[in-house]
């Protein structure tokens, strides 16, 4: 299956682009280029004031959303320990950290225990349990809200483009769940697009619509 590809160009602050600069040079996986900017378009259309970010790595995206929207409080949850901590003080060095509520420990658990309402949903945790999540995440994405789903295609083995390596078939199994799930659940409206490593966007209905 072909999906739409879409050229995204927008302004992104230099301290940003050193971080994912500094994390490329040691492996650790952040957001492309393509895909932030597409992120940061998306943010701009919404202008969100609760940001619910899944995966935070080294605060990276969380950064670059919050420069995005000054209006905005983000939250964001990651697994590991070091990044974590490495996140945390990265907001801090560039002045979010009073807009950044930073979770440690595992998403699934964190969400179930999570309550309030979020505008945005930035997804960029662990592939395989995207769809475990989105019982949450509909509960606590408001009306309207988006829910912006990162690496969905998976090097063109998800549509189809590219045969799926043995050893990756479990993990592209889970993410065409995910896919299944947001595409035919009537609640969402959503549109699966060829952006950086594939994003699909899902708006969450509002009763009546």
């Amino acid at each position: 299956m072909k999906y739409a590809a879409l050229p995204v160009h927008a302004p992104v602050d230099e301290r940003i682009s050193a971080l994912r600069a500094d994390a490329l040079s040691r492996g650790i996986p952040v957001a492309d280029e393509e895909t932030l900017n597409f992120l940061l378009l998306q943010l701009a259309a919404v202008r969100p004031s609760g940001i619910l970010e899944i995966g935070t790595a080294v605060g990276l995206s969380a950064a670059a959303m919050l420069g995005c929207c000054p209006q905005a409080h983000l939250v964001t949850i990651e697994v590991e320990e070091d990044r974590w901590r490495e996140a945390k003080k990265n907001l801090k060095t560039l002045g979010f950290s009073d807009r950044a509520t930073c979770y440690l420990g595992d998403a699934g658990e964190i969400l179930a225990m999570m309550n309030g309402t979020f505008d945005f949903v930035f997804l960029d945790g662990p592939k395989a349990q995207y769809e475990k999540y989105l019982f949450d995440l509909k509960r606590l994405l408001r009306p309207g809200g988006m829910l912006f789903a990162d690496d969905v295609l998976l090097y063109g083995w998800v549509s189809g483009e590219k045969p799926t390596p043995q050893k990756r078939q479990s993990i592209v199994g889970k993410i065409r769940d995910y896919l299944k799930a947001v595409t035919e659940d009537p609640d969402w409206i959503t549109s699966v697009l060829d952006v950086g490593d594939g994003v699909a966007l899902s708006v969450l209905r509002k009763k009546g619509v």
